[in-house]
């Protein structure tokens, strides 16, 4: 852009600050500048889609002044055949990445753009992943949250839409189908008529927060990090510390949830908080109360909680007999029947901004039922079984606990590592794929190794635990189990052994850092592997259970970084990886 008036050429000062220069655009503005219509802004456009693929971006920054203040951004770009989606307003003195050679202070809005055909749907999930490491000299230009750390590869995407895998039932795919044509149909009803205004706003709000995120990844300088009293970046339990960090003060300062009141007990607004599903009925009952990011204005919410509770459901309405499970389709297709009514949020999004949250074995079946409620909405699961087509990039991951009597009161703390006299330990019911091969392999074969159906007598199953060095954590029927979370509250490394599990919160946690995970196929060598770990390893892995054991503790009333708050920053993930068009 030499060729301006007043514009010098700064691409050595935009490497210095780690962004790379991609394409310069030769220009001379002084036969655009009185424009109104923006053809400098289209040929940008034009110029940077060309060699692109699908689903890769263009960010293209302007002063805010005359005559750049007239250019219909959003009409330009659909005119080369891109769409908008995002347009956040920065200073320079804030990113000095958006970069205004002609003086500081000077506003510039960033514009960035995905591929789509004119009259895009309603919402959209950016298709590229964003890995929570620093990454110096590049930016990642769509937010997205992490590739999880599995050995399970995400569900196949749908090449007609980011949100969406493609099965392998046909019954799925006409699901799937259906439902993008009744996207594209409301998204061509909804073209031309009045933007609504409110969620323009809430999404400019997303917006901002996913480029305060985005600047974490590249800008570690931040001391907002260290004087927060109750952050604590040691170690590698973290993807990345400090853009967690920033994004969970965001999430604190920003959220929040609007809980739908209709519905009443014991099938919505209550659960069990009692043994197996604990997670369920904790989470119900803390919303309720939840008053700093529960909002009573549905307008200012940036998601819906449906808060039924499937366990209570099967509980009071299942039949063990005639084991109708179409009973939780009535139940809940009736009350998405009922606030998609009374409200318009939900056919607003189509439901995407809305999340329901169950620890059941059969949650995810229980939202098959509402298709919306399936394949849109984000749905926090215990039960994260890619292979039940749980999809990472919309729905969340939750640690099933199991608190016998309600509450942590002797679960916390284990023997220090001196004491701790057994390399590994297991007890539970033979079920499942994985626990045959351990049993065939372990039970009572080894006495480094113990593996029972059934503590002896007189043996605490809690002080073996404790005791232990590490805590084997096979799947057992469902891919989720609450010996995870036992583990870490008795401070022994769990031992990971499942299939096609998305671990719970593993878009933020490095699991790698405190935990060892086993595949089925080697279960023979699994004395051979631990006790093949490095000394000064495992220490740093049994330091690294301690420091985590914060995000899965529940406190009630909920306390900065515990499980209820690790949940919230899930959802809250999920909602800043989706763009919702007005």
């Amino acid at each position: 852009m030499d060729k301006h008036g007043s514009s010098e050429p700064h691409s050595e000062e935009l490497e210095i600050l780690g962004r790379q220069l991609l394409h310069e655009v030769d220009v001379y503005m002084k036969t655009h500048k009185t424009r109104t219509d923006g053809e400098l802004i289209e040929r940008v456009f034009s110029f940077l889609k060309v060699g692109s693929t699908l689903g890769g971006e263009v960010h293209v920054t302007h002063r805010v002044g005359d005559p750049y203040n007239t250019w219909d951004v959003e009409k330009l770009a659909c005119n080369v055949g891109l769409h908008l989606k995002e347009k956040v307003e920065f200073r320079q003195s804030e990113d000095s990445g958006y970069h205004n050679k002609r003086g500081s202070g000077i506003n510039a809005f960033v514009a960035a753009i995905t591929y789509s055909s004119k009259g895009s749907s309603l919402f959209s999930l950016p298709s590229s992943s964003w890995a929570w490491t620093t990454s110096i000299g590049t930016s990642s230009s769509s937010f997205s949250i992490s590739s999880f750390g599995i050995n399970t590869s995400s569900p196949w995407r749908n090449p007609r839409t980011a949100l969406y895998p493609t099965f392998a039932s046909e019954k799925m795919n006409r699901a799937v189908s259906n439902l993008v044509k009744d996207l594209n149909t409301e998204s061509v009803l909804r073209r031309g008529k009045e933007r609504d205004e409110k969620l323009e706003r809430t999404e400019a709000g997303l917006a901002r927060a996913r480029a305060l995120i985005r600047d974490a990844t590249i800008d570690q300088s931040s001391s907002s990090s260290r004087q927060d009293p109750d952050y604590i970046p040691r170690g590698d339990i973290y993807r990345n510390a400090f853009v967690f960090h920033r994004s969970y003060v965001l999430m604190e300062h920003l959220f929040k949830i609007f809980v739908y009141e209709e519905g009443d007990l014991p099938l919505f607004h209550n659960g069990p908080c009692k043994d197996i599903y604990s997670t369920e009925g904790i989470f119900l009952s803390l919303m309720e109360t939840a008053t700093h990011f529960r909002t009573r204005d549905p307008e200012e919410a940036h998601v819906y909680f449906l808060p039924f509770s499937v366990v209570m459901i099967l509980e009071h309405l299942f039949d063990p007999i005639i084991r109708d499970k179409a009973v939780l389709g009535r139940v809940i297709g009736d009350y998405v029947h009922t606030i998609s009514t009374k409200y318009p949020y939900w056919n607003r999004s189509f439901g995407a901004d809305h999340f329901m949250l169950s620890c059941h074995d059969w949650g995810p079946r229980a939202t098959w039922y509402v298709h919306e409620l399936y394949f849109t909405s984000i749905r926090a699961l215990c039960n994260a079984n890619i292979s039940e087509f749980f999809n990472p990039r919309k729905d969340a991951s939750i640690p099933d606990i199991n608190l016998r009597t309600g509450d942590t009161t002797g679960l916390i703390g284990g023997m220090p590592l001196s004491n701790r006299t057994v390399l590994a330990f297991f007890a539970g019911q033979l079920h499942g794929r994985i626990r045959p091969a351990l049993f065939q392999h372990w039970k009572d074969k080894d006495e480094d190794i113990r593996v029972y159906e059934k503590v002896p007598e007189g043996v605490s199953y809690e002080e073996m635990m404790k005791k232990s060095k590490y805590c084997i954590c096979p799947s057992g029927y469902e891919v989720a189990t609450p010996r995870i979370v036992e583990a870490i509250y008795a401070e022994c490394v769990p031992v990971l052994i499942s299939q096609h599990y998305v671990i719970p919160f593993s878009d933020v946690l490095n699991w790698d850092a405190f935990s060892i995970q086993v595949s089925l196929s080697e279960i023979p060598n699994l004395k051979e592997i631990l006790m093949g770990t490095p000394e000064d390893k495992y220490v740093r892995m049994h330091e690294g259970v301690k420091q985590v054991q914060r995000h899965f503790l529940v406190n009630d009333p909920p306390k900065r970084y515990d499980v209820f708050h690790m949940i919230l920053h899930s959802i809250w993930l999920r909602r800043l990886n989706l763009q919702i068009y007005g």
